[in-house]
């Protein structure tokens, strides 16, 4: 579910996964694996997303809607 959720952060934000990869300071294969899901979301990396992006952890792993 979260890297459903995370591909549409990043289209929302008009951004490749090489610039996601700068501001969450991994590479972009990386950030390739956290959208299929073939790698998992450590605790800081979630914390970045959220605290970056404006969104609540529930939201990025699809635990309720977005509120904004």
């Amino acid at each position: 579910m979260f890297g459903q959720k995370l591909i549409e952060i990043r289209k929302d934000h008009n951004l490749t996964q090489k610039q996601m990869g700068e501001i969450l300071n991994v590479n972009q294969r990386t950030i390739s694996q956290y959208e299929n899901e073939s790698r998992d979301l450590n605790t800081n990396t979630i914390i970045k997303i959220c605290t970056y992006f404006d969104i609540s952890a529930d939201y990025l792993l699809g635990l309720k809607m977005k509120t904004h």
